[in-house]
Order: C-alpha cells, then structure tokens, then sequence
C-alpha cells in the first residue's frame, strides 16, 4: 500500500478521497488555487499547497504544477478523483515518468475510451452494440449537417470528448441544426479542449443504464452492478440509483458481460463506468441496450454502489493501483437493498437551471441512520463561476426502493440553503412524483414534467416576503434597542418610536421592499404584544425560515428561496423592472458572443448574446421586437449578476 497520495482535484471528490487515504493510514496532500485557499478539501488534508489562480485551466488543469508539489511533497501516488485531469492519458503518463503512481487506468485505455468516436468503433469491432449514428472524422458543417438528415431527427451533437452535459445538445429541426453545432462546438473546446462532435440516433424513451466494472493487472474484471442514471436535466444527472428499477437478473448479466467485454478490450486496471443507452418503452431487455460511452474514473454517483455493496471503491483503487489483485470474483459481489443519490446543486430551475453563484450564508445538511452525505463546502464557503456548482450529495439507503425514497424525501425537508439558489425544491418534487416512485421514468422525464415539477417561474411567495418583512421590523427594532443602551429582550414601551406608535387610530405601517427585484408593499400592523405583516393579503408564513442576507433577508420555504431587501433611495431602473428594454446578465460569468450590433433590429426571441458560467453557456434572447439602442460590453468580458447587456428600444408585448 501507498505511504502518501497528493489528490489532484477539488470539492467533494478530494474530501472524499481523503476520509478513505486516512483511514488506511495514508498521508493526503492537498492542491488549492487562489479561489480555494479556505475550501474544506485544504482544511481536510495534511498539507496543502498553492497551484495557481482560480482558472482551472491556469491551476487544476496544468499537469506541470501539479506533479511538480507531488515531488515535492514526495507523494507515493496522485489519485485524480473525477474531472479535471482525471481523463488525460498525457497526466497518467507524465506521473509515470516522475515516478508516481498513477491512481487510475493505464494511458493507453484512457485514449482508446476516452474519445467517444474511437470507443464506439473500438465496442463496434468488439461485438458490442452501439447507438447508431456517425462517429467518423469529418467535421465540416455541411458534411455533418447532411449525415444529421440520413440518421433523421430527433438527434443528438455530442463532444467526442469529456461528459457532464458539456458540448452535447439535442436537435429537432433540420434548420436547427447549425446553431446547436456551434454551440456544441464552442462549448466543447472550452470545457475539454477539443471540438470534435460525433452525431447519434437519440432514441426514443432512453433509460441510461451504467455498470460499475473494476479490473486489476493480472487479467481480472467484473461488474459490481448497474446504476440508473435517467433523471436528467440538460443531459445532466440529478438523482441516481442502484439497482436499476425492473432490472432482472438476465438483462443485469446481459449487459454486464458487455461492460466487462468492454473493459478487457482495452486492457483495463482500475475503476469505471461503461454507460449504455436502454429502450425505456417497456420492460428492460438483454438485446434492448446498447453502449453509450465508458469514463475511465469514478463517479459522481459511485456512493450508491458503495451502498448496496458495501464496499469502499477508492480503496479498491488505491489497493489495485498499488498492484493487488481485486478481493471478489463476479460471484461474490453483493448487492444488498436500494440506493438513491440527489445531486444538490446552487443553481435556479425557475430559471433554466442558471448556476447561482455566492457565499452560502447557511447550510444545514441532514444525517441520520441510511443517510449519506458528501459535501466539499461549509457555511460561509463561497461557490464561484470557476467551477462546477455541486453542494453536496445526498444518498439515502434502505432494504427497499421505497423505503430509501421516503429516507431521502426526508433528508430534503431537512436540507437547508441559503444564499445561492438550489435545486432542493425540484429534488423533492421528484421524490413525490407519482411516476418516479412507480420507477417508470425515462431520460425525458423532467422536461416532460416541467410544469408539475416547479420548473417555470413561480412568482413571488407573499407569505414568504411577508416573513422577511416581520424580520426586517425585528432587526430595525433591536438596532433602535441597542442604540437606546436598551435590553432587546424587553417590550417595548408604547412611548418609543421605534414601534409607530400613535395616539388615535390603529398603528400600522407600510413598507416597500424588493422581493427578489420585484417591488412589494407589505403593511405592519403594531400590536402590544406582537407584530403582524401581510403583503397582498398574506399572512407572514409560519414555516418560513429567515437568515440575515448583507442587504436584507433570505427567506426559506417549500425549498424555495426569496431575496427580501429594504428599497434604497435612488435605486430606481436598476432594480430590475420588467419590460425596461435592459438585457441583463441572468448570473456571474463570461461574455463570450455579442451576436447583434448596436442599430440592429431584433425580434422576439432572436438570440443576442451568449455568456458562459461554469464551463456551460447559456444564450440572451430579446424578450421583444425592437432596435439594438446600446451595447455597453464586448466579447470576452466578465459580468456580474444583473450587469446590462444591451439595451433595446421598442414597444413590451
């Protein structure tokens, strides 16, 4: 076994991967860049060390920096946890040549999986089925163009590189097909450095079935059981699981003598996941899937399988990169009870699942028995546009798929963010979802739902600004309490002013406040005893949970969080009004297209710019017909929150 292990990633995973390296008496070495000096993955290691400023491309990304701390710090091993390096075969064998144990697969396996167009034709040869569609070299546009009319609509634009969503979009329309090109394309040299795109049959009703495989260096490899990954929004997971619902035992030894068959056609060693596309539209088939792609690391969602089979996988990796041979045959895998993971992400499914960025100003995460929590931040730690926007994960299990489905819905109402959006209220929505309990859900399913699931703007809870309000009065009546050399533990006399007391007539009060941007009057009535508040005629909520915010108050309920701030003399146009003709940046994040010029003429939905946060982008479109009136940015620029765009002179719908 190792002595040492510099963990080349950030997060969750870095924490993760530290808990298993020091129970097995290892010693963790940590990487940071600037944005994480104080992350809780430095905090959690034995050492720590400086690698460069926030951009992953100038610090987590540079093999150079990162081998170099490992000499260093005389790492016995680099485990690269997922993402960043953790795919690049030039890393594994730069680790190689300075004499570093590699924890991960041999070079020559992560080229042959690692682009998607050389694996299918490798599972091709192999005698694996593969989604049809083209995976060839050519990439002009027009030749792509006409091969996306042969395989036929809808399809998929996939990058032959990387994952997550990144560089993938779905194309209806023949005439959409060269926008969703470019911006695959460009979203996909970003994100991996490589702009490369295969073209894929999307099929109808797909489930998204992965086997966990593991293979040591001796000629050894097994399966340790599928997971289903269909949830999805913008082909991301949101909530995984193991065992697959309606998962016999044919069609689990069908499809995981394929991910086997896979793996040793590569020569693997070490963890991975070989993902398969399954027709969703009735039973699960042992001739009904067919090979997808294979990551060449762990996974975001590996705590599932560590649940139903009790087994620690990075020990695993740490012990078979070490050189021993894997501890179970096929046979001896378990598979005990069902598993079910939630990705909690700082994001906004209101809004098109826009990553929201900031300092969490509070978290509370569950625990208790069957509950699992893994989780690279802390309250007070701060998520930036620099990296993915995961919180935590929450991973319920139980002897039964309902049992762990009602031990996670449980854990959710337990959760609590404040600051950044989160997706909590979607992650319990889909717990309820009637389908999703039946375990009849597809790839699909989210969007279909979107309604039901709370993914169109809600509007503003008035019972919820109404208890930010009733905090808003108590924080003006302690401050005026404290100013007086006052205790703020006792009432109030009837002769102070902090109260708008008044000699004839009721006491009461009108308020104007800005409920997440919108302008809201709320009306306080004063009494002896209490204070009461109602906007609209709505009550303060009684299950509304409040934390102070820098300029006001966050307001938590039913999973959804409200903004609730005093209205500033002067603020004016820029709180945000609607049909203003100002295009205004929906998150923090970079420019990278102005698409219209200042003069141009638009029309409703034209898109007119595209900024990129977290290494995915997301378009600006006109919500009118109008003319281009200023464009005070350029491409290139990095904006904040609620920065103008451009603006557009024209008559709102």
């Amino acid at each position: 076994m190792f002595s040492s292990v510099l963990i080349a990633n950030r997060g969750e995973i870095a924490c993760r991967i530290a808990r298993t390296a020091a129970r097995l008496g290892l010693r963790t070495i940590a990487v940071y860049s600037a944005a994480d000096a104080n992350a809780l993955h430095v905090r959690l290691a034995d050492e720590a060390h400086l690698i460069g400023p926030a951009p992953a491309s100038e610090s987590y990304l540079v093999a150079e920096k990162i081998i170099e701390v490992a000499r260093q710090a005389r790492a016995s091993c680099i485990h690269p946890g997922y993402g960043f390096l953790s795919e690049n075969a030039g890393f594994a064998e730069a680790c190689a040549a300075a004499g570093i144990a590699f924890v991960g697969p041999p070079p020559g396996a992560i080229r042959a999986m690692g682009l998607k167009d050389r694996a299918k034709a490798l599972m091709e040869k192999a005698g694996v089925a593969v989604v049809p569609g083209y995976h060839g070299d050519r990439q002009e546009p027009a030749f792509l163009k006409q091969k996306a009319y042969e395989i036929g609509y809808p399809l998929l634009i996939k990058a032959i590189a990387g994952g997550g969503g990144k560089g993938m979009r779905k194309v209806e329309k023949h005439a959409e097909f060269d926008a969703a090109l470019e911006a695959a394309q460009r979203e996909a040299i970003n994100a991996f450095g490589e702009g490369r795109v295969l073209l894929e049959k999307f099929v109808t009703s797909p489930r998204h079935i992965e086997f966990q495989i593991f293979a040591d260096g001796k000629g050894n490899a097994i399966h340790l059981n599928e997971r289903d990954c269909s949830l999805q929004r913008r082909h991301q997971k949101v909530i995984e699981e193991a065992p697959a619902p309606g998962m016999r035992a044919d069609v689990r030894a069908a499809i995981g003598a394929a991910a086997v068959t896979a793996a040793k056609a590569v020569g693997y060693v070490g963890a991975g996941t070989v993902e398969f596309i399954a027709n969703g539209a009735g039973d699960l088939r042992p001739d009904g899937f067919w090979f997808m792609e294979m990551n060449t690391r762990l996974q975001v969602e590996h705590p599932v399988t560590e649940a139903i089979t009790g087994l620690d996988l990075v020990e695993w990796q740490f012990r078979i990169a070490a050189g021993e041979a894997l501890p179970l045959t096929q046979a001896q895998v378990p598979l005990n009870g069902h598993a079910i993971e939630a990705r909690l992400y700082a994001e906004d499914p209101e809004r098109g699942f826009l990553p929201s960025t900031g300092r969490l100003a509070a978290l509370q995460l569950p625990a208790g028995e069957g509950i699992r929590v893994d989780t690279g931040v802390d309250q007070g730690s701060e998520i930036s546009t620099h990296y993915d926007p995961m919180i935590a994960k929450l991973i319920a299990h139980g002897p039964t798929r309902q049992a762990a489905l009602e031990q996670l819905a449980g854990a959710l109402a337990r959760t609590v963010v404040a600051g950044p959006r989160s997706n909590v209220a979607l992650l319990a929505a889909l717990c309820r979802a009637r389908e999703f309990r039946a375990g009849a859900v597809d790839t699909g399913f989210i969007e279909r739902n979107a309604v039901a699931l709370g993914l169109m703007p809600q509007g503003t809870d008035r019972a919820a600004v109404a208890a930010g309000v009733t905090r808003l009065v108590e924080q003006d009546r302690q401050r005026i309490m404290r100013n007086l050399d006052l205790d703020p533990d006792i009432p109030a006399s009837p002769w102070d002013a902090n109260d708008a007391f008044q000699l004839a007539g009721p006491r009461t009060q009108s308020m104007t406040v800005l409920a997440d941007g919108e302008r809201v009057v709320a009306e306080i009535a004063f009494g002896s005893r209490r204070t009461s508040v109602a906007v609209d005629g709505a009550a303060a909520a009684l299950d509304a949970v409040t934390f102070d915010a820098p300029d006001g108050v966050y307001v938590l309920r039913n999973g959804r969080q409200t903004l609730v701030r005093r209205v500033l003399l002067g603020l004016g146009a820029a709180d945000g009004a609607a049909g203003d003709g100002l295009i205004r940046a929906p998150m923090h994040g970079k420019v990278l297209a102005i698409l219209v010029a200042k003069g141009d003429s638009v029309v409703k939905g034209q898109r007119l710019a595209v900024i990129e946060a977290m290494k995915m982008e997301h378009a600006l479109t006109a919500p009118h017909a109008g003319t281009v009136s200023a464009v005070p940015v350029i491409a290139g620029a990095q904006v904040a929150e609620g920065a103008t765009i451009m603006s557009i002179e024209g008559e709102a719908d």
